[in-house]
């Protein structure tokens, strides 16, 4: 997948940096060409473009038409919102992240269906979290091994739907939902909605049917 992050400070860099490592390629973007020698390695390999990542040229030349994830890294709340606003709404980027110093102002966008990730939680692992969900992310393991509390994005077949039906009893149970950057415990009449992040609590070999069971969906 290709991946284009904005930003290339000291969050930016180590985002690029970690896309890279996993596997996929990856451009990034900045206003101020010393940044990319400030914090990227010497050996790094991905596209370096200096520029605005709101700026449609700009965008074109990191890959914008081919990129599956974007994230939107730089200091400015304003310009990371546009930036986003413009990878989904003309790029049709499909999970795109930005950055928002201001918690309040974060809660407002993901009303817009634009997933952020506010100042007082921002880092790399959320990020990456948003941009490759699924991916599983483990949080806890007990001291057997058995059990372990894992983290997972909700699929959209699930919005709208009674997080409790995803349980299934002796095998995973969703504990609690990260929702606008809020957690809360998961009761029994808490409904998905988009950009949710699920918190299950799941046995060891039952990792894949956790899997299968957020991939199929619930026709009750």
């Amino acid at each position: 997948m290709h991946a284009i992050v904005v930003g290339c400070g000291r969050i930016g860099a180590e985002l690029a940096m970690s896309i890279e490592a996993a596997g996929h390629s990856v451009a990034i973007i900045d206003k101020d060409a010393k940044a990319f020698s400030r914090y990227l390695p010497k050996k790094w390999s991905g596209k370096t473009v200096h520029g605005f990542g709101f700026d449609r040229d700009h965008l074109d030349e990191a890959g914008a038409r081919e990129a599956g994830v974007l994230a939107a890294t730089t200091g400015g709340d304003n310009s990371n919102i546009v930036t986003a606003r413009i990878a989904r709404e003309t790029y049709r980027i499909a999970r795109v992240v930005a950055r928002i110093q201001d918690p309040r102002r974060a809660v407002i966008y993901e009303r817009l269906g634009i997933p952020t990730v506010a100042q007082v939680s921002w880092g790399k692992e959320q990020i990456m979290r948003r941009l490759f969900p699924d991916e599983t992310v483990h949080h806890w393991t007990d001291v057997s091994g058995q059990l372990s509390l894992v983290e997972k994005a909700l699929p959209a077949i699930w919005a709208g739907k009674k997080l409790s039906h995803l349980a299934e009893a002796g095998r995973f149970q969703v504990t609690a939902v990260t929702r606008a950057s809020e957690a809360r415990l998961a009761g029994p009449d808490l409904i998905g909605q988009e950009g949710d992040i699920l918190h299950v609590m799941v046995g060891k070999e039952h990792l894949e049917a956790l899997d299968a069971r957020l991939k199929e969906g619930d026709d009750r």
